[in-house]
């Protein structure tokens, strides 16, 4: 049986481990193949700590959080690479979109996530979530016979916003993250340039695992990820 394949683009190498590094640790303990894609390494806009270092440059900061990044994937059990498409404001050309379309096409995710299309402190995750879309829907050819090459269609999913209620963000759907928590820690470790985060996330994740056991009443559940569907899912029944 195939490994089932899971495709995470954020705008910016971070965002991946605060909103799904659980995630896709779950994904690859069970088998499965994970692909991270930044479109941009966030060096200008989300990268304080690097900084504050005394005669910092752009492409040093790159550097770190190439990295940092490639230290959070290993840690789940993921690749990365980053499109370095500049960020504050992120700006992609057709050319980027064209690529993503391409990796979809060679990679066919089962399951692709990525930021909700609002976001009204951060102008760049609305950004990747229209050029995820287009791509998305331009690998699908309207599933129908097409006169370019096709991916099949995937779930598609947006994993929480830093302030969901301003997001118009719902959870629709929650992973149990308790068995791979260890390495969502490890991989926010990693990302020393934005160490402010790791706290916050590590306690939205308790938050999100106490939602988690009251939908379900698993008492075993601790930490959790929350994401909501933008496609419908399909089961044979209910």
């Amino acid at each position: 049986m195939e490994s089932r394949r899971l495709l995470v683009v954020g705008a910016h190498s971070a965002d991946f481990v605060w909103r799904s590094a659980g995630v896709i640790a779950k994904h690859t303990s069970a088998g499965g193949t994970a692909r991270v894609i930044a479109l941009s390494y966030g060096e200008r806009g989300e990268s304080g700590e690097l900084w504050k270092e005394p005669g910092q440059t752009v492409e040093n900061v790159k550097r770190h959080r190439h990295q940092e990044a490639q230290e959070a994937a290993a840690a789940v059990g993921a690749s990365f690479e980053c499109f370095d498409l500049g960020d504050y404001p992120l700006q992609v050309p057709d050319e980027a979109i064209d690529r993503l379309a391409d990796v979809m096409r060679d990679f066919k995710p089962n399951v692709v996530l990525t930021h909700p299309d609002k976001d009204p402190f951060n102008p760049d995750h609305p950004v990747a979530n229209t050029v995820v879309s287009k791509a998305r829907l331009l690998t699908a050819g309207a599933v129908v016979e097409a006169g370019f090459r096709t991916a099949p269609p995937s779930e598609y999913l947006v994993f929480e916003p830093h302030q969901p209620e301003l997001c118009d963000f719902v959870p629709s759907v929650f992973v149990d993250i308790t068995t791979v928590f260890e390495q969502k820690k490890a991989a926010m470790a990693a990302m020393r340039a934005q160490r402010y985060l790791q706290q916050y996330y590590a306690e939205r994740a308790e938050h999100r695992g106490n939602h988690a056991r009251k939908a379900t009443g698993n008492k075993e559940i601790r930490q959790a990820e929350a994401f909501q569907r933008l496609v419908p899912n399909v089961v044979e029944s209910l």
